[in-house]
Order: C-alpha cells, then sequence, then structure tokens
C-alpha cells in the first residue's frame, strides 16, 4: 500500500435522518404521523468519500470549506475524528439535507444552508496536502470548490503526476484536463453530452474532457467504463441485499473505493470492478445507516461515536429478538497476531453473534502510550470487520468499555490475555445485569506490545528508521 495520503478535495454537507414510526395520518392532511425514535447526524458529500477510504485502512486528506456556524462546528468534529481535515473559508451557513425515514423508507428530505466556497487563496496547508497526495478524489457537490480557482491549477499539475479521480455535479465547472477518471451517474453523463444513450455520452463526454476514461455508474446495472480503447460494462455482483436498501451514499462510496485502488497501483479495470463491488457491499449492508460516523439522539440523550455502534446495538436486539445469545470481547486490536484471531474464534463459539467493543486513537494512546496505535482505527476496525468470527465492531473513547457495554448488554463478555476476573472493572457491570464473564488466555504468547518492541529493536540495530 502507498504511504502517500489519498486526499480527498470537495464540499461537505451535513447530513441527518429522522427515524420513527408512522401508525397514523394527520387529522388535517392526508399526511403521515412520524413519531421520532432517533436522530442521527453525520458528514455527507465529500465528507462521507473521506470517511469511507479512512475506515480502509488509508491516511487521508480532506480540503473542505467550513462555515462557523453551530452545524458547521459540527461537521468539523466528525470529519476530524478520523481524517485530516484542511479547512477553506465558507461563505453562508452549512449545507444540511434532513431526510425523514420509516420502515427503512425515505418520506421527505428537507434541505437547508446556502454555503458556498469562497474563491481565494487557498493557503500552504491545502498546497503542500495536494502536492504530497499518492491519489486524489474530487467530490464535487455543487457548492463552488471546485471553482476555486488556486485549487483548479493545483489540480491540473497533480492530474499530470497521480491519479486524480473526479467526480462531477451538474451545478459547477467541468473536470480539469489529465484526470486519471470522471465518474459520474448515468443521469448526469446523459445531461452533460446531451445525449438520451448512455453509451454514446459516456464516449463524448471522455473527448470533451480530455482524460483517460469515464466511469458512468448506472445503480443496480454497475457501471460502464470508456476509455480510448473501447468500453467495458461491470456488473454488480450477486449480494443479499437489506430490504428496502439505502444507496444514499453509494456514490460516494464507489469514488472512494475506485481511488483507493488507483492509489496501490490497480489497472483502470481491476478498479472499476473493485468499486463496484465496494458500493454494492456498502448498499447491501445498511448504507449510511450503519456505516458512516455520526450523533445519534436516542431517547433524548446525545451520545457521540467515532464508529457505528448503532450496528452493533442493532444486531443485538436481533440476536435478543430471536433467543440468540450475544457475545461481546474487547481491546485496541492493534497490530493483529494469530492470538487475537484464537481470541476471536473462541468467544464468537461461546454464542449465536460477535461484537468487538474497539477502543479509539485517543484511548489507545492514554493506555498504551503517545506512539500508539500503531495502526489508526480506520484500518483496525477494516480488519476486524473482515474477520469471519466478528459479526460487528463498535468504538469507545472511554479507558474501558463500560458504558458500551452498558447499551449493548452482551450475555457474554470475553476478555483475553493473564486477567483474574477480580482485575476486570467489567465484570461486575456484566454481572449486575446477569451476563457472565469469561477469560481466554492468548495463545502461544503472542502480545502486540511485544511485537512492536521487537520491531524497534530490530530497527535500532539495523540503523533503520520506523
Amino acid at each position: 500500500m502507498s504511504v502517500q495520503p489519498l486526499v480527498v478535495v470537495g464540499d461537505s454537507l451535513l447530513d441527518s435522518d429522522l427515524t420513527g414510526s408512522v401508525t397514523r395520518l394527520c387529522p388535517d392532511a392526508p399526511a403521515p404521523v412520524v413519531d421520532l425514535a432517533r436522530q442521527v447526524q453525520r458528514p455527507g458529500g465529500a465528507g462521507l468519500a473521506a470517511l469511507l477510504a479512512a475506515r480502509a485502512g488509508h491516511a487521508v486528506t480532506l480540503i473542505t470549506a467550513l462555515a462557523g456556524d453551530p452545524p458547521g462546528r459540527l461537521l468539523a468534529e466528525l470529519l476530524a475524528a478520523e481524517v485530516r481535515v484542511v479547512p477553506l473559508p465558507l461563505r453562508g451557513s452549512t449545507v444540511r439535507k434532513t431526510r425523514v425515514r420509516s420502515s427503512g423508507q425515505s418520506l421527505l428530505r428537507i434541505d437547508s444552508g446556502d454555503g458556498r466556497a469562497v474563491d481565494g487563496p487557498t493557503g500552504p496547508e491545502a498546497r503542500s496536502a495536494l502536492l504530497g497526495a499518492g491519489a486524489i478524489l474530487v467530490a464535487d457537490y455543487g457548492r463552488g470548490i471546485t471553482s476555486v480557482a488556486g485549487l483548479r491549477r493545483l489540480l491540473a499539475r497533480q492530474a499530470a503526476r497521480v491519479p486524480v479521480v473526479w467526480d462531477p455535479h451538474p451545478r459547477s465547472a467541468a473536470p480539469v484536463p489529465g484526470c486519471r477518471l470522471v465518474t459520474p451517474n448515468e443521469a448526469e453523463a446523459t445531461s452533460f453530452a446531451s445525449r438520451s444513450d448512455g453509451l454514446e455520452a459516456a464516449t463524448t463526454l471522455l473527448q470533451r474532457w480530455d482524460c483517460a476514461a469515464v466511469a458512468m455508474t448506472r445503480g443496480a446495472r454497475g457501471a460502464l467504463l470508456a476509455t480510448p480503447d473501447g468500453c467495458l460494462a461491470v456488473p454488480v455482483p450477486q449480494l443479499d441485499r437489506a430490504p428496502h436498501a439505502d444507496a444514499c451514499g453509494a456514490g460516494d462510496a464507489f469514488a472512494a473505493a475506485v481511488t483507493r485502488e488507483l492509489l496501490g497501483g490497480g489497472s483502470l479495470t481491476e478498479a472499476i470492478r473493485a468499486a463496484v463491488a465496494a458500493a454494492s457491499r456498502f448498499v447491501a449492508g445498511g448504507g449510511v445507516g450503519v456505516g458512516a460516523i455520526g450523533v445519534d439522539r436516542g431517547g433524548g440523550e446525545l451520545a457521540r461515536r467515532e464508529a457505528p455502534p448503532g450496528s452493533a446495538l442493532e444486531l443485538a436486539a436481533s440476536v435478543r429478538r430471536h433467543g440468540g445469545r450475544l457475545v461481546a470481547t474487547g481491546g485496541c486490536f492493534d497490530l493483529l497476531h494469530p492470538g487475537h484471531l484464537d481470541l476471536l474464534r473462541q468467544a464468537r463459539a461461546l454464542g449465536d453473534a460477535l461484537v468487538v467493543c474497539l477502543n479509539s486513537d485517543a484511548s489507545v494512546r492514554r493506555l498504551k502510550g503517545p506512539d500508539r496505535p500503531v495502526v489508526p482505527l480506520g484500518g483496525r476496525v477494516a480488519m476486524l470487520e473482515a474477520l469471519e468470527p466478528v459479526d460487528a465492531v463498535a468504538v469507545f473513547d472511554e479507558d474501558t468499555p463500560a458504558a458500551l457495554l452498558e447499551r449493548l448488554r452482551p450475555d457474554v463478555w470475553v476478555k483475553g490475555g493473564d486477567y483474574m476476573l477480580g482485575e476486570l472493572p467489567e465484570a461486575p457491570l456484566v454481572g449486575r445485569y446477569g451476563g457472565r464473564t469469561v477469560l481466554i488466555p492468548l495463545t502461544g504468547g503472542w502480545s502486540t506490545s511485544h511485537l512492536v518492541d521487537a520491531v524497534r529493536g530490530e530497527l535500532s540495530a539495523t540503523g533503520g528508521g520506523a
């Protein structure tokens, strides 16, 4: 994997979902009444694309325009949890998109905010970030950032050096010449090219935009890759999709995945196939409802989180509804090793589903020191989620997962290592609600701290550096 960061340039939005149940209509109009149960706010637009790239384990820098109003400050806070943010000035108020949802479907969307990026100096931080990028994704949401003259000059310069992926918007400037890939959806492509046929539109835009390739996304039909050598249709893989699958954010998932693949040196064909599969998995897995960082208002209390424990909580509720046994374990899981895998397998065998409670980066630093974790949060989440024994991952920022366990209430709490039951602060909590604690010693003497010390010792002996 390239050590150079992936840089996202684009318009960030604050997205909000108001979710509840509908059991009646308004007495004065044929409109549903939604009894609100939950509100989740999260980054949208370029912010979502940046988070999805970071969740895959990449170092990500986001160059975006931010306002100083309360929604803008919340947006900046949510982004900074996993992404390095380089802010540019925004004139006006933060753009917010609010969906009202019930039973997995959107009933209404309310848009507010008039903010637009200011066309002015980009500053040394943005310039340095772009010139040091291994790949660049431009996530254009029509709020002016792609019209900032200084950014356009830098993007045009970098397009000759590194892969630049451009996700265009109908109300914005055209992509700079030389992009490796431009990714309009089918409706955008036919509108840009004034063609009714998608294939003709893609080939027309390939010449008009002077880019190496155009990938026209087509929803459930996959994508069409147009290059000077011809066109390739890439279908969607067969996946079990959630009822009322939420496609919101699928375009960002596609753009983030294709940029990651190009950053890693993949060919255009490989990158498109991987991106179609990634976007399909994103939608099949529940989309932004379980895949994005957010602020959750549930039961009238505000709970901030760095990863989506909502998915873990939903899993816990589902397991209980079906009479199953929920198992949870926790830790830093920094450098995964065979001892971790053995622990997870044994833990999963104790029940019907396994949730891993994962220390945030800040929590790891407090427990292990300023030079840990070695692998940042996004990479640790991605690695754990890819393991067969793990059904869900929930992140906590405290020194112990006690508050998270209060919400999850697993039937079995598993801890690895050489602990005694009396040494675990979580054991009394688990016992109070009727759960039980199981200790599973790590096998083979494996230890992340020992691995880190061994690598540092070897580097010191050979005169190398980290």
